[in-house]
């Protein structure tokens, strides 16, 4: 159920990523909004396992229209003494969402009347909102795109930092994914603890470190930063691992903040890694690329946790995929100093 969310993103990278260039961004946005209150409406009537993967399919839809549009949206509108931040803004604001879900929804499972009903029911008002503001705001679009899949290529002069950087991209949303779907397992079958607004602080954690991290990391050069981000995440998944293994809610808590801050800085400088490479009029397709990378990482390594916690439990499973997730890291970091030493040589001759 979880990963079907991830499967409606990707749908909609691919089939709506350039819509908003032609059509304009608002409409788009508006779209968004109208599969978010669809998605919301399915989950309060929902009755079987059926209408759950619909509505998450919707939910993915939704998130999928805004990851590329109000990116975009964002940038456009920004002043410009605010164009080198905008960026890091929207990725920001869009990490940061993704952490304010499980956090809101935890407080409100954990102490609300209700709670199946209440939930949605706060959602759709905050859509509203969102909707609400969209058409206020003026279109920053230019509309002169064409409609059609979005196309997802990498030309050979950024190919080997774009793997790089992908790789990297990866298994930092790797460990966002594990904290939004397994972290309340976790507590309540590793720790003990089945209080969901903790489940959801800690699930939100992750999120919240990647976002803030994302906000002031721009100033570390891309490449290195990315050697950086690889090594936190491998500190990351070391404590992760150490949490699991003596079921402690504060290791979990700390695994959580360090692998946000590691998939942040990983995320965001590894995108800009790429895009200085990369011809301005090819941009779109790559950094759609790049996103369709996030998100089947956010998605199939959970696959991948669930099927190996049914055959060995839930805290083996946990620590194979940190220590998974850390040599991937590992791997990452050694082909960029590798790169990074080539390229040195190459210089000096």
């Amino acid at each position: 159920i979880y990963a079907t969310y991830a499967g409606g993103v990707l749908f909609a990278l691919l089939a709506f990523g350039r819509w908003s260039d032609t059509v304009g961004r608002r409409p788009l946005l508006l779209a968004g909004t109208v599969f978010a209150l669809g998605s919301a409406a399915v989950f309060l009537a929902a009755d079987s396992v059926a209408w759950l993967l619909v509505g998450r399919v919707l939910s993915g839809l939704s998130a999928g229209i805004f990851t590329g549009t109000a990116t975009a949206a964002i940038i456009e509108a920004a002043p410009p003494k605010w164009h080198n931040r905008a960026a890091a803004v929207a990725t920001a604001a869009n990490v940061g969402g993704l952490g304010g879900g499980p956090l809101l929804a935890g407080l409100l499972v954990q102490y609300a009347p209700d709670p199946l009903t209440l939930t949605f029911i706060v959602h759709i008002g905050l859509v509203v909102l969102a909707a609400a503001a969209v058409v206020t705001v003026p279109e920053t679009s230019e509309r002169t795109g064409t409609l059609g899949l979005q196309r997802l290529a990498v030309p050979a002069e950024v190919r080997g930092v774009f793997v790089i950087a992908a790789i990297a991209a990866f298994a930092g949303f790797a460990v966002t994914g594990l904290f939004a779907s397994v972290a309340p397992a976790f507590l309540s079958d590793v720790v003990g603890i089945g209080n969901h607004a903790v489940a959801g602080a800690v699930a939100s954690a992750v999120f919240f470190a990647s976002a803030a991290t994302q906000l002031f990391a721009g100033r570390i050069p891309p490449q290195r930063a990315v050697v950086v981000g690889c090594a936190i995440l491998v500190v990351g998944m070391a404590i992760l691992a150490g949490a699991l293994a003596l079921s402690s809610m504060w290791g979990l808590l700390a695994a959580a903040i360090v692998g946000g801050i590691g998939q942040g800085i990983c995320f965001s400088r590894g995108l800009a890694a790429v895009s200085e490479l990369t011809p301005p009029g090819r941009r779109a397709e790559i950094s759609s690329a790049y996103f369709v990378v996030a998100y089947v990482a956010i998605s199939l390594p959970v696959i991948g946790e669930g099927l190996a916690a049914h055959q060995w439990g839930l805290r083996t499973a946990g620590v194979t995929f940190a220590v998974a997730v850390g040599v991937l890291a590992v791997v990452c970091l050694v082909a960029i100093v590798l790169r990074e030493a080539r390229k040195a040589t190459v210089d000096a001759i």
